[in-house]
């Protein structure tokens, strides 16, 4: 499994316990004296907050994986200047060829 499917499950778990914990939240009385609805805030309040910094640390390593690419074709380019014109050119006709069937 890659790292990117990885990513994707756990954050579809991490909402769906979000959510079914937001919702049992909504179902129960809402009297603030209640020690049942007192929990379950804070059990709603705590997994929005691992939610959160997960998909922080995930923006996080994404960003840093596209800089490392970027620096990677930027140091090809300049290796291979001529072989980047025809990867830039190649990329170029495929872009326009799929802009113009649209």
């Amino acid at each position: 499994m890659s790292s990117s499917n990885q990513f994707e499950t756990h954050l579809d778990d991490d909402l769906t316990l979000l959510t079914e914990t937001l919702e049992e939240v909504l179902r129960a009385s809402g009297d603030p004296a209640d020690q049942k609805y007192i929990e379950l805030k804070l059990k709603a309040e705590q997994a929005l907050e691992d939610v959160k910094s997960r998909v922080s640390q995930a923006s996080d390593s994404y960003y840093y994986r596209a800089k490392n690419a970027a620096y990677r074709a930027d140091d090809y380019v300049h290796e291979k200047p001529w072989q980047g014109i025809g990867i830039g050119a190649a990329a170029g006709l495929f872009v326009g060829l799929l802009l113009a069937r649209r």
